[in-house]
């Protein structure tokens, strides 16, 4: 395979750089036409202090379930591949729990601890086929005086035997504190995302090709960097998302939407201008995109035209000191939570606040499933 990316509109990142931040004129955003008042067909996963993953249904905004977990306090939650599976970390990253999704109930748990050595699971990816997770751990090590801490190591952790299979070794031995990774569909290749995206074989995870990110890979484009992976941003085997390119004449960061395509190792980036530190979220058809910009008691709202790459709508709000968010399956809502026990609804055409929905206890995750046969949908 070919180790050249490919980006759309590269040559004119500068250009683009000095004009496009500018929103575009009133008459050509999107009208707010009338829009339904639910904001999909979804449902949202809530890890709770309460102990219990709260199930909640996006058509009518209420709690439809609640999961107990067996192994404390919930906290991030992965999906498997076919979504049959909920992965669920602890709050002390100590302890991992396999849950029924459709069911509710627990299938399995485990934890790497022993005695005085506490092992912290800092990120987990399931490979598709459920046979394996790829964990990144740090053992902690009471000792007479001390804590003795380890370092972050990559493994393969078999969910038969419930026992590290291998230790991965880190790329040039450069050893990192979390590891960005994604499977093919088909489970026999990994990519591990860095400086560089290493492509690895899993049947003895060995290397046998890379994407050369780290050095520039055409005339006056710079590197590119990955910003976070939406699993349910796109199609099985691509991801969308905001990314960021070094401008070599002005030695400045400029951001753009990227679209990766695993298997033909291509990305379509766009630029947009002036890199600036937003969190991402994208509709699931990939005409809009909207970034939150976090500052002390500054808050706003950009809303992106995916197809000109333009910043189309800004919007400063009244935020909340933590807070991140993810728009609703049908792309009319922005949810704006964390940190509390409240999800505020924004719409996506007006960016202002439409209700907020009050749960009965304070959240530690919040993830959203779309509907089943929705545009990115695996399903």
């Amino acid at each position: 395979m070919s180790n050249r990316l490919r980006f759309v509109g590269v040559t004119v990142a500068i250009v683009a750089a000095a004009v496009v931040l500018r929103p575009a004129p009133i008459a050509a955003q999107r009208p707010a036409a009338a829009k339904p008042a639910s904001p999909g067909g979804g449902t949202i996963y809530l890890s709770t202090y309460k102990g219990v993953i709260q199930v909640l249904d996006e058509a009518t905004e209420k709690i439809t379930a609640e999961i107990p977990t067996k192994t404390g306090i919930p906290g991030d939650v992965t999906f498997s591949d076919d979504r049959s599976r909920l992965y669920i970390q602890d709050v002390s990253y100590e302890k991992v729990e396999v849950i029924d999704r459709v069911k509710g109930t627990t299938i399995d748990s485990f934890t790497l601890t022993e005695d005085k050595a506490k092992v912290r699971i800092w990120s987990l990816q399931p490979d598709p086929h459920d046979k394996y997770l790829i964990l990144v751990i740090k053992k902690y090590t009471l000792l007479n005086d001390r804590w003795e801490i380890g370092p972050p190591t990559l493994v393969q952790f078999d969910l038969t035997t419930k026992k590290i299979s291998r230790t991965i070794p880190w790329p040039k031995g450069e050893e990192r504190e979390g590891a960005g990774v994604l499977f093919s569909p088909d489970g026999k290749l990994m990519y591990l995302f860095g400086e560089d995206v290493l492509i690895y074989e899993t049947t003895n995870f060995t290397e046998v090709d890379r994407w050369d990110l780290s050095r520039p890979i055409e005339a006056g484009a710079g590197r590119v960097a990955f910003g976070g992976l939406d699993p349910f941003s796109d199609q099985p085997g691509f991801f969308t998302g905001l990314f960021t390119m070094q401008d070599p004449v002005q030695n400045r960061r400029i951001m753009g939407i990227g679209r990766v395509d695993l298997a033909n190792k291509k990305i379509d980036f766009k630029p947009i201008g002036p890199a600036r530190p937003l969190g991402f979220t994208i509709t699931r058809d990939r005409t809009r995109a909207f970034g939150l910009f976090r500052d002390i008691a500054e808050y706003e709202f950009w809303t992106f035209d995916v197809a000109t790459s333009r910043v189309v709508g800004r919007a400063p709000f009244k935020g909340r000191p933590r807070m991140a968010m993810r728009v609703s399956s049908n792309g009319n809502f922005l949810y704006i939570y964390q940190a509390g026990n409240t999800i505020d609804l924004y719409d996506t055409a007006t960016l202002k606040l439409q209700r907020t929905i009050t749960l009965d206890g304070d959240m530690t995750s919040f993830t959203l499933l779309p509907p089943a046969g929705s545009a990115a949908g695996r399903h």
